[in-house]
């Protein structure tokens, strides 16, 4: 779960500019900006879900309403694309100033256009990720072209976008005009991640191809297969997510963590402090590692699971699989099988100790007879590492210089 706080800045028109920082637990291995599309807000649902998800790949994201929009200040109808541009340096010298600059922008629309134009103005970003980006920020006229006539001979109208109605003035026209991306995406020196639905009606794929003709490597394409172009479905949202954490870890990845334990064999697991304070430590089981510490009330940073909820997860996970074997080799249908261990300790007052309770309840997707639900837990207790905690182990201790 993302530990969200809301925050505030002066935009670039000296309007106070409502925001959310999302973080994961523990330090962020690098930090964001997410830039809304047009006439959205901070809070419309791929915002969220991507901003959220990022959190998960160990990034801080930084999401924020521009001028007029959503929850910040300011009149919507006197802002342009270049103060949205603007807004983003700005929210970024506010990251800087409190946290630490941002090496990512990921932009959704004419969010992805104005991350590409901001990108040259913020020193620490290292990469920029769109998503369903226009090539230029002309094309949002395509939103409200019904009304461009009139804008053109009043000097404004009042249109409709997404439902909700806007002033759009004439200086709104006359600044996009002045915005095509070519040459900032060919001198671009960040990398890019271009994210685009060949299905997308609202901003065609044909833009992508264009930003991705005209960017120098190391450029990337992630198509978004049968997504719309808001990211209606969460499951859109979260692989567009995904691609951009993974991809951003090569390239935004600005936490120094040491090397984790190299690889010793299957029976084997290491574990080394990071030097991040608290118990944040890198763990090594066989080929696979992974981030431990104890929880924020124990003194850590709650950056992983702690010791004895790996040791629930190791009992947890030997019993699925020992069960999962079983299954198989008896050809008996179960379904999926899931095992939740909790741990607790027990004072016992005759012998002066505590001792440590597992309790363990098994759930078989398809139900069972009374005898078989019987035969289930035999087998569950025969599992190695239920067996390992029943009986006394030996530990040899040895130090190394």
């Amino acid at each position: 779960m993302a530990i969200t706080e809301k925050v505030e800045f002066d935009g670039a028109s000296g309007d106070r500019l409502a925001a959310r920082l999302e973080r994961p637990n523990g330090p962020p291995l690098g930090w964001a900006l997410f830039a809304h599309c047009f006439s959205c807000s901070k809070d419309i649902h791929a915002a969220q879900r991507i901003s959220r998800r990022l959190t998960e790949h160990g990034f801080a994201v930084l999401r924020f309403d521009f001028t007029g929009l959503g929850q910040s200040e300011g009149d919507f109808s006197n802002t342009n694309f270049s103060s949205n541009v603007q807004d983003l340096v700005k929210a970024a010298e506010w990251l800087e100033a409190n946290h630490q600059g941002p090496g990512l922008l990921v932009g959704h629309s004419l969010g992805g256009a104005a991350v590409i134009s901001a990108a040259p103005q913020i020193a620490s970003v290292t990469a920029v990720a769109t998503i369903g980006a226009p090539a230029d920020a002309a094309h949002v006229r395509h939103q409200f072209v019904d009304h461009v006539d009139e804008i053109e001979e009043t000097g404004l109208a009042r249109v409709k976008l997404a439902g909700r109605p806007f002033t759009i003035k004439k200086q709104f026209l006359d600044d996009i005009e002045g915005h095509t991306l070519d040459e900032i995406v060919h001198s671009l020196k960040a990398a890019l991640l271009i994210c685009h639905s060949p299905l997308d009606e609202t901003v065609g794929v044909d833009n992508a191809t264009r930003l991705f003709v005209d960017a120098m490597h190391p450029k990337s394409f992630v198509s978004l297969d049968q997504a719309d172009h808001l990211l209606s479905r969460p499951e859109d949202a979260f692989f567009a997510a995904d691609m951009i954490g993974a991809w951003a870890k090569r390239y935004a990845h600005t936490l120094s963590l040491p090397e984790p334990p190299d690889f010793a064999g299957d029976r084997c697991a290491t574990v080394s402090e990071t030097g991040l304070g608290g118990f944040h430590s890198w763990a090594r089981a066989g080929r696979h590692s992974f981030i431990v510490d104890e929880p924020e009330e124990q003194k850590g940073l709650d950056g992983g699971p702690h010791p004895y909820q790996l040791l629930c997860a190791s009992l947890a996970a030997c019993t699925t699989m020992t069960l999962r074997m079983y299954a198989n080799f008896k050809g008996y249908e179960f379904g999926r099988i899931t095992t939740r261990v909790t741990h607790a300790r027990d004072a016992d007052s005759a012998a002066k100790a505590s001792r440590d309770i597992f309790k363990r309840t098994v759930h078989l997707e398809k139900p069972q007879s009374d005898a078989m639900r019987v035969k289930v837990l035999e087998i569950a207790n025969k599992c190695p590492v239920h067996k390992t905690l029943e009986r006394s182990s030996t530990i040899e201790t040895d130090t190394q210089a």
